[in-house]
C-alpha cells in the first residue's frame, strides 16, 4: 500500500494543426447505483465496445478539468486501498501456520516471504497492459475484476486444503497466484487515483489512499492476533478474507467505467499500441526528474537488510509473545502512518521533499535500532515490559518505512505523462518491492553470517546495528532528491511539454 503530469501522445496517431490544441479530461468512473442521473452529453461519452476494440488507443494529451471525482471512485479506490491493507489479516494467519505449524526456521520463512512477492516484480508489465489494452471498452476496472478473481480463488483453495507440510508446494503455489491477483488489482487502482488526482488538490487522493490502506492493516492485524488468539485456525483467517473479496469484486463488477472527455479515437493493431505505450514509458522514466526520485528510494530501501523474519521469531519462540501482541504492535504502527498522513496532508506536505525524506530516514534507522533495546532485554532494566515495549516500538520502523513512500507518491503522479499512469506507478512499485525482496534476502544472508537460528539468537543484536548503519548510507546520494520541491508546487514544465510535441511533430513529418 504504490502525484505531477504531463501528456504523452502515441506517435502514431497524434497529428498537429497549426493553432490547435487538442482537449482531454480526466478518466471518470461512476456507479449507476450511486449516480443514476449522470447522462452522457456531446462533451461526455460512455466507453463502450460499440465504441472502441480492446486494441483501441487513445490519444489524451490535454488540460484538465477540474472536476470532483465520483462517488463510486471513491468507494471503489477506498474500498481496494482498505482490502490491500487487509491483506495483512491471512498473512498474520500463514506467517505463524509456516513457523509453528510446519515448523519453518526463521531464514526459510524469510525466504518464503520474498519469494511469495516476486510476482509484485512484474507490476510494470501489468501497468503496460492496462495503460494499453481495453478490455470491454474499460482498462482500469476489468483489470481490478481480474486481479481480485485470482486472489479469491488462491485463498479460497488455501482454506480448503489441510495446512501439512505435504501440501506445501500447493499451499505456495496458491500464494504465489494470491500475491500475482494483488499486483494486477493494485496496479489498476494506483492508476485510477493517478488520474483522478489531476482533477483534485495535489496529494489529496494520494492521502485518502494512504489512509485507507492503513485502516485496513490496522484492522486486519488487530483482527488477526485476537483470531488466532482464540481460534488456533489459520483456515477462519484465509476465509474471511475471501469474503471481504467477494464484496470487492462485486463493487468492481455493478461499477462502470466511464470516460468523460474530447478525445481522438483510433484502432490499431494491439502490437502497435503496446510498442507505443512501452516507448513513452521508456521516454517518460528516463526523464532525470522522475528517474533520480526513483533511483534514491529504491536503493533506500534495497541497501537495508531486512531481519524481520528472525525478529518475528525472537519474539514468538524466545519472549513467547500471543499473537494478539504482534497483532496489536503492528495497529500501533498503523495508526502511526494515518496520523503522520493526516500531518501531511495539512502541514508536512510543505516541507521541501529532501528536507522532509532526511528526517524519515533518520527516524527509520533509530527505529531499527530500537530493537537493540528488546533483543539484550534493557527495557526491563528499565522497568518496561516485553509486551508494552513491543506494542510501543516493534511496528515503528516498519511504519516509517511504509509512510516514507508518500512523498514519493504523490512526487512521482505529479510528474507522470498522461496516458502512463498505470506503468510509471507499477514500475514504482514493483521497484520498491524489488528492493525490499533484495533486502531481505541480504537479511537472510547477514543472519547466516552471523549464526542467528531458531536455537541460537545470541549475535541478533551484531544483525541490528549492521541494519542501523545500512539504513544511514542513502544519505551518499541524498542529491538525487530535488532541493525545493513540495507538493505546494504548482510550477508546470510548459518548455520540456512543447519541447517533447516539437520533437514528436518532426518525427511524424
Amino acid at each position: 500500500m504504490l502525484t505531477l503530469s504531463k501528456p504523452c501522445p502515441n506517435p502514431h496517431l497524434l497529428t498537429y494543426k497549426p493553432k490547435t490544441r487538442p482537449i482531454s479530461l480526466p478518466l471518470q468512473i461512476s456507479n449507476s447505483s450511486l449516480d443514476p442521473k449522470r447522462r452522457t452529453s456531446h462533451k461526455a461519452f460512455s466507453i463502450s465496445t460499440s465504441q472502441t476494440s480492446n486494441t483501441s488507443y487513445v490519444s489524451k494529451q490535454a488540460k484538465p478539468v477540474q472536476l470532483k471525482p465520483a462517488i463510486g471512485m471513491w468507494t471503489l479506490c477506498g474500498l481496494g486501498y482498505c482490502v490491500q491493507g487487509f491483506r495483512c489479516f491471512p498473512w498474520l494467519g500463514l506467517n505463524f501456520h509456516l513457523a509453528q505449524g510446519i515448523g519453518l526456521s526463521p531464514g526459510a520463512l524469510q525466504l518464503v516471504q520474498n519469494f511469495s512477492n516476486l510476482p509484485l516484480v512484474a507490476k510494470p508489465l501489468f501497468g503496460v497492459i492496462s495503460d494499453a489494452v481495453y478490455i470491454g471498452g474499460a482498462h482500469r476496472l476489468p483489470y481490478i475484476s481480474i486481479g481480485v478473481c485470482l486472489q479469491l480463488v488462491s485463498w479460497g483453495t488455501l482454506a480448503l486444503i489441510p495446512p501439512t507440510a505435504n501440501t506445501f508446494p500447493t499451499q505456495m503455489a496458491c500464494i504465489i497466484l494470491s500475491n500475482v491477483g494483488a499486483s494486477v488489482t493494485e496496479v489498476a487502482t494506483d492508476a485510477l487515483v493517478t488520474e483522478f488526482s489531476r482533477a483534485a488538490e495535489t496529494g489529496e487522493l494520494q492521502s485518502y489512499a494512504f489512509i485507507a490502506l492503513s485502516a485496513g492493516s490496522l484492522l486486519g492485524n488487530l483482527s488477526g492476533g485476537y483470531a488466532l488468539l482464540y481460534t488456533h485456525d489459520p483456515k477462519l483467517l484465509f476465509m474471511t478474507f475471501s469474503f471481504f473479496l467477494v464484496q470487492q469484486l462485486s463493487l468492481a463488477l455493478s461499477t462502470k467505467e466511464r470516460t468523460i472527455e474530447r478525445r481522438h479515437i483510433g484502432t490499431i493493431p494491439l502490437r502497435d499500441n503496446l510498442q507505443s505505450q512501452i516507448s513513452n514509458f521508456v521516454q517518460a522514466v528516463s526523464e532525470r526528474q522522475i528517474l533520480y526520485p526513483l533511483c534514491w528510494i529504491i536503493g533506500s530501501v534495497a541497501f537495508v537488510p531486512i531481519l524481520s523474519g528472525s525478529i518475528f521469531c525472537f519474539q514468538t519462540q524466545i519472549l513467547n509473545l500471543d499473537p494478539s501482541i504482534i497483532g496489536l504492535s503492528k495497529v500501533v504502527g498503523q495508526l502511526f502512518v494515518i496520523s503522520a498522513t493526516l500531518l501531511y496532508n495539512r502541514f508536512l506536505k510543505r516541507i521541501p521533499l529532501r528536507t522532509l525524506v532526511s528526517g524519515l530516514q533518520v527516524m527509520y534507522a533509530f527505529a531499527l535500532l530500537s530493537d537493540l533495546l528488546l533483543v539484550k532485554q534493557i527495557n526491563l532494566s528499565l522497568g518496561i515490559s516485553n509486551e508494552i515495549y513491543v506494542l510501543s516500538l516493534s511496528a515503528l520502523a516498519e511504519a516509517i518505512a511504509q509512510f516514507k513512500l508518500l512523498p514519493f507518491t504523490v512526487l512521482l503522479s505529479s510528474l507522470c505523462p498522461r496516458g502512463c499512469e498505470g506503468s510509471l506507478l507499477a514500475f514504482f512499485a514493483s521497484g520498491v518491492v524489488l528492493a525490499s525482496i533484495v533486502g531481505g534476502f541480504l537479511g537472510v544472508g547477514l543472519s547466516c553470517l552471523i549464526g542467528v537460528s531458531a536455537a541460537n539468537y545470541s549475535n541478533l543484536p551484531v544483525g541490528i546495528i549492521v541494519q542501523f548503519l545500512a539504513a544511514l548510507v542513502p544519505f551518499c546520494w541524498i542529491s538525487c532528491l530535488p532541493l525545493d520541491w513540495s507538493p505546494e508546487d504548482k510550477k508546470v514544465r510548459r518548455n520540456d511539454e512543447r519541447k517533447r510535441n516539437f520533437l514528436l511533430q518532426k518525427k511524424i513529418e
